[in-house]
């Protein structure tokens, strides 16, 4: 390869903005989890997902030809600021600790988020198209962000069991558990208009619990139980 080969604009092509909007997203997350803005670092969570769900997509659509493999990189790491810094930021920001065992443990857990989202993006990258399967192996690391988002929006977010659900899911996502591709496109869409609800300035909710959050969570939740007990 030649240095005139570098060029840029020789490897990124529309599919990688999108993935670099998911990147944004996650970023913007980060922001407003700092900036103790909890419920819009849900929501550009939430935003990133449909990013990244929709990055592939446009790549197969507009015949995406990448034999360097600069597309799966980039949409890799986007996604570990998406669903591995952000959420990690996001639980340790919204979790009020003063100094002492609790916060170490809400630290490490935080790490833990990271840390497993790294290992579980790179092995992604190592297995892609070595194996005769073509499902997830481990839980998909968007599917924490998701979790945590929808856990604090629904209205019923604890710190105790945040952080035990987050440990839970995150040791998963490393897991060699089989997790089939999500193609159910009535619930993908239902999904989409969920988050779109959420997004909205109005608040739909029963006995103070945010409906279309906890939908949201209920569709991950089972998700992520259902292929755990088919193993």
């Amino acid at each position: 390869m030649e240095i005139e080969e570098t060029n840029m604009k020789n490897f990124i092509a529309i599919s990688d903005i999108i993935s670099l909007l998911n990147m944004a997203s996650g970023f913007l997350s980060v922001i407003f989890s700092i900036n103790q803005e909890f419920r819009i670092a849900a929501i550009f969570m939430m935003i990133a997902i449909m990013f990244d769900s929709s990055d592939g997509w446009v790549a197969r659509k507009t015949n995406r030809q990448d034999e360097l493999g600069f597309g799966k990189n980039i949409d890799s790491l986007s996604d570990i600021v998406s669903f591995g810094v952000a959420p990690a930021t996001f639980l340790y920001c919204c979790i009020n600790t003063t100094p002492g065992i609790f916060q170490i443990i809400v630290i490490l857990v935080s790490l833990l988020i990271v840390a497993c989202g790294v290992l579980r993006l790179t092995r992604y990258n190592v297995i892609a198209g070595k194996i005769k399967t073509q499902d997830f192996i481990g839980f998909p690391i968007p599917g924490i962000s998701l979790i945590i988002a929808s856990y604090y929006l629904s209205g019923l977010f604890h710190p105790y069991i945040a952080l035990i659900l987050a440990t839970i899911v995150s040791l998963i996502m490393i897991s060699n558990i089989r997790y089939p591709k999500f193609d159910n496109i009535p619930l993908i869409a239902i999904s989409c208009v969920l988050i779109i609800l959420l997004m909205l300035p109005i608040k739909i909710a029963l006995f103070s619990i945010n409906i279309p959050a906890m939908l949201l969570l209920l569709f991950c939740l089972y998700y992520l139980i259902i292929n755990l007990i088919k193993k």
